[in-house]
């Protein structure tokens, strides 16, 4: 599981865009829709939408060919990591067909990275969208395999339906983000306090 501190940009209708950073690589494909509820916010359409995630993720990938097969399969994996995901924030068992899809994709050959003398580093090319999935895959087996999987959490806000991974040092984390939902509490909280108070 890759830790580094990047984020997706969010650009919700009813409020101010935000950077949230739900942890891990496998959670930040969950930022692009979903079964059911989430179905609403469904953004892999095409070829160009899944490669337009994977400039956004922490991946940063800006030349990547994808198939419409490749679409069809980031949106069954993207589920699948869904469902366990819940599955692992509640505490409940994961369900055996949607750890067979990420084995599945898993088994794959992932993204190869390489290094610059200037001590960068960057995904060897070509790259394509069966590779960003495997990679996308591996770092879910990590995740739910891993020291952090009991700090995978579903945001404390009643209407938020994003989940994280805390991989802060004290693990209290509650909110997507600070400045979504924790913001909106604290003003709550402070509208509370001073009705109280009059």
């Amino acid at each position: 599981m890759k830790t580094s501190a990047t984020g997706v940009p969010m650009h919700p209708p009813d409020g101010a865009s935000y950077l949230f950073d739900p942890g891990a690589l496998c959670l930040e494909l969950l930022t692009t829709g979903g079964p059911g509820e989430l179905a609403r916010w469904e953004v892999l359409h095409t070829p160009d939408d899944l490669a337009a995630w994977t400039r956004v993720s922490r991946l940063r990938l800006e030349d990547v060919r994808v198939s419409e097969a490749h679409v069809t399969d980031a949106r069954r994996l993207r589920d699948a990591i869904l469902r366990v995901t819940r599955a692992a924030a509640q505490g409940r068992a994961f369900p055996p067909e949607d750890v067979a899809e990420i084995n599945r994709c898993a088994a794959e050959p992932p993204l190869a990275p390489v290094m610059t003398p200037d001590r960068t580093s960057s995904w060897a090319v070509p790259a394509d969208g069966s590779r960003v999935l495997s990679t996308v895959a591996r770092d879910a087996v990590d995740l739910f395999t891993g020291p952090h999987v009991d700090r995978v959490r579903e945001c404390a806000a009643h209407d938020c339906l994003l989940l994280f991974v805390d991989t802060s040092r004290p693990g209290r984390r509650r909110w997507c983000s600070m400045d979504r939902c924790g913001n909106r509490a604290k003003v709550r909280a402070l509208r509370a306090r001073r009705e109280s108070r009059e």
